[in-house]
């Protein structure tokens, strides 16, 4: 054992000199060549079986001990890869088997190496208690009930019902429910559960999943299912009513296969039409699904049966008006926005494919009719040309591919916007061109007129996208209520803005960012930065990067060193730029909850790096299309027809598939909506079914769907890359209650009433390109 000992002793000690000089001469930490060295020279001892042998590695042991903590603090997960080879290495050492073949004077070393590894253990033992990225802290005890009545007589809330998206056309996620609260969420049981039977094909691309949140009007629950088929179940029992499939066809060039839900609409007694005309009497209820294939169905609500009046007998096609109707360039993947009269869409646009894609227009339909009203194509100098015999929208213009949300007293719909495509290169784009790239925009809900703007990112190269569905809320102070909407965006930023006017409520001043464009290319000499964010404050350094062991956070130190990065909105280059906030984004379409009577936000940023490349045009990357670079994924080379490069875009990984940031790569927090301040902050979600073995490591992890928020003081959360629902105090953050789903829940759960009862409901799907596991499942929990 000893031979074998001394070879692998050896091989460390080379894979970390060689490592080491290379991270030194890029000019990072010389740790690993010093480690490197006494490895080699452990190594060399044991050969000749010195006792000095484990003098030398007792003071590697030290010396890496004090390093580690001199660069990340007493924090567990950051301090393990340093020390889960060595420290395990150094037990072997002292192992009979290997001692006594030592010299006799060794009982001196043994005795040193011992003490060493004992002070480790103590040293991890401390590092377990504590948690420098937590937050603790407590919300203040809620306002009393009739203040919050007199001062919001009219907010739309979700209860019984929970008729949009985000629970009402505000956006909040928030349920004025109480029947669960913090005592008793932990007697939670499965109350029914559905198997929708759509499942991935073999012609259906890698990104498939099912990303709903249902809705529940009356007695049935409404949600849809990956290829957009549509079911009403019974809200008490999960039995089926009925199903509408829109026979979307299974293709891997679409590039998701996704829904994220359906929208309702209510014909109020004496309604009329955008025209003024009477409503027609079919379809009181209806139910609108959009589906991947670029149509949009409306469908009545206790049938199921397409509504005869609505476009051409139940459907309408939203590829008309654009030049560029290629399957699966346009898809509508999340609900659309209803009003009382107008229905307002939204679609998502292939990434970084070409320049010649469809538009990204913004559309106001008749609710009952689906005739078009009015049109906002954010990349034409006149947004609200409507399509004609001689002019069609404007391709790869910024496009809606998230949910948007509305306040109808205010008679405004707030957009939030992407950017022109291709994304990772903009030399094409002319300023007008570009003018709402990556904004929220608020228009007239009547006539589509833009009220005012807000850009997230100005000349955005980083595909940070507006994300998120904003959330409309009332502040309250002393000087009265301003309505304010929240919107959460890619950076880690929330922008905090009057609703009315798009005035800023929290400051975002414009800041210098890192300069040295791409050939061809510009860059904005400044970016907003909001003083709400979740953003790091600091820049990344080596010392963050991490992994399983230590040979893997070395491999990742080098990847950093290589990498151009000077910070935030460092830009694209051949060289491969470190993007963080990666755009796969601190906030993602989940968005945030809002308790209004609390005055509270529950926010659920993730950080994960991505790396972007610049590839030129030549054999790999052809100008033009080709079977070798079909549409269909979001990873990898991207060909970005019609601009000079391509661009090959990936997650900054170790060579073990693991993140090279050391974790928390997820939180949930609370902020206080009085003074904008960040109350409590956790990490959320273990790795046990993304590593080899389930174990239920509570490292905090990447996540897909967004937080809700009852008035019973509890959230509810399913996305993270474990499959458990949990719930938490809203108070403090605590976790009350969690079970395991049976499939990914990247998906925003949901809450109702039935039958005096108050259920919470979760889709779990999973997710392809995540890495979740796939299923089918509609599940509701209640009390016993």
């Amino acid at each position: 054992m000893l031979a074998v000992t001394v070879v692998v002793v050896g091989i460390m000690g080379l894979g970390l000199l060689a490592g080491g000089a290379w991270l030194a001469a890029l000019g990072g930490s010389i740790y690993y060549l010093i480690a490197g060295i006494m490895l080699l020279l452990t190594s060399w001892l044991l050969a000749r079986r010195r006792a000095e042998a484990l003098w030398i590695y007792a003071a590697l042991l030290a010396g890496t001990m004090a390093w580690a903590i001199w660069e990340a603090g007493l924090d567990f997960w950051s301090l393990a890869p340093r020390g889960d080879v060595l420290a395990p290495l150094g037990v072997w050492l002292l192992l009979p088997f290997i001692a006594r073949r030592l010299a006799p004077s060794m009982r001196t070393a043994r005795w040193a190496l011992g003490l060493v590894l004992i002070v480790a253990v103590v040293v991890l033992g401390v590092s377990l208690t504590r948690d420098r990225h937590d937050i603790a802290g407590t919300m203040p005890e809620i306002e009393t009930t009739g203040a919050i009545a007199s001062s919001e007589p009219t907010r739309p809330d979700a209860g019984e019902n929970w008729t949009a998206y985000g629970g009402s056309g505000f956006g909040t996620r928030f349920s004025s429910l109480s029947q669960i609260t913090k005592d008793n969420v932990k007697d939670l049981k499965l109350a029914w559960e559905f198997r929708t039977g759509d499942h991935k094909g073999p012609d259906d691309p890698d990104e498939i999943t099912n990303q709903a949140t249902p809705l529940k009007v009356g007695d049935l629950l409404y949600t849809c299912s990956p290829h957009q088929i549509v079911f009403a179940l019974e809200a008490a029992t999960g039995k089926l009513r009925w199903k509408f499939d829109p026979q979307v066809q299974h293709n891997k060039a679409f590039q998701h296969m996704t829904c994220r839900g359906v929208s309702y609409h209510a014909t109020r007694p004496g309604a009329v039409t955008a025209d003024g005309a009477p409503a027609p009497n079919d379809c009181a209820g209806r139910i609108f699904v959009p589906t991947n294939d670029g149509r949009m169905f409306a469908l009545d609500a206790q049938s199921g049966v397409p509504c005869q009046s609505f476009g051409n007998q139940g459907q309408i096609d939203l590829k008309q008006g654009s030049e560029i109707q290629t399957l699966g360039f346009y898809e509508g993947t999340s609900p659309p926005l209803v009003t009382d009269k107008v229905l307002i869409v939204g679609g998502a646009v292939i990434d970084n494919y070409s320049d010649r894609v469809p538009s990204g227009v913004i559309r106001g339909f008749d609710i009952y009719s689906g005739r078009l009203i009015w049109a906002f194509d954010a990349g034409n100098s006149d947004p609200n040309e409507m399509p004609s015999a001689s002019h069609h929208f404007t391709a790869g213009s910024p496009n809606s591919w998230s949910i948007s949300a509305v306040d109808e007293k205010l008679g405004l719909v707030y957009v939030p916007l992407g950017s022109s495509s291709p994304d990772i290169w903009g030399g094409g784009r002319s300023r007008e061109n570009e003018r709402y790239d990556s904004a929220l925009i608020a228009l007239d809900v009547s006539t589509g007129k833009l009220r005012w703007s807000f850009q997230n990112v100005h000349h955005d190269l980083w595909d940070m996208d507006m994300p998120s569905q904003p959330s409309l809320v009332d502040l309250r102070s002393d000087g009265g209520v301003t309505p304010a909407i929240y919107i959460p965006a890619k950076t880690g930023d929330i922008f905090v803005l009057d609703r009315r006017d798009g005035r800023q409520l929290v400051p975002a001043p414009e800041k210098p960012v890192p300069q040295g464009a791409a050939k061809g290319d510009r860059l904005s000499p400044t970016q907003p930065f909001s003083e709400l964010s979740f953003r790091p404050s600091g820049m990344l350094t080596d010392a963050q990067m991490w992994g399983s062991t230590m040979f893997d956070q070395l491999a990742c130190r080098i990847k950093f060193k290589r990498l151009r990065y000077e910070g935030p909105f460092t830009p694209p280059s051949e060289q491969g730029t470190l993007v963080f906030p990666g755009d796969f984004g601190m906030f993602e379409w989940g968005g945030i909850a809002v308790d209004p009577q609390r005055q509270i936000a529950i926010a659920n940023p993730q950080s994960i790096p991505f790396v972007s490349r610049l590839v030129p045009r030549g054999k790999d990357n052809p100008a033009a299309p080709n079977a070798a670079h079909p549409p269909g994924t979001e990873l990898g080379v991207q060909p970005m027809y019609g601009a000079p490069y391509g661009v090959d875009l990936g997650i900054f990984l170790s060579p073990l598939g693991i993140p090279c940031l050391a974790p928390p790569w997820g939180n949930i927090a609370a902020i206080d909506l009085k003074t904008h301040k960040v109350v409590w902050q956790h990490r959320i979600g273990t790795i046990r079914d993304q590593a080899p073995l389930p174990l239920p490591f509570k490292l905090g992890v990447p996540m897909l769907g967004g937080p809700i928020v009852t008035a019973g003081g509890i959230i509810f959360i399913t996305g993270t890359m474990d499959d458990y629902i949990r719930a938490f105090d809203v108070r403090d953050g605590r976790q009350l209650w969690q079970d395991r789903l049976p499939a990914g829940g990247q998906s925003t759960p949901m809450t109702y009433e039935a039958g005096g009862k108050q259920y919470v409901v979760t889709v779990d799907g999973g997710h392809g390109s995540f890495g979740t596991k796939l299923g089918d499942y509609v599940r509701a929990y209640a009390l016993p």
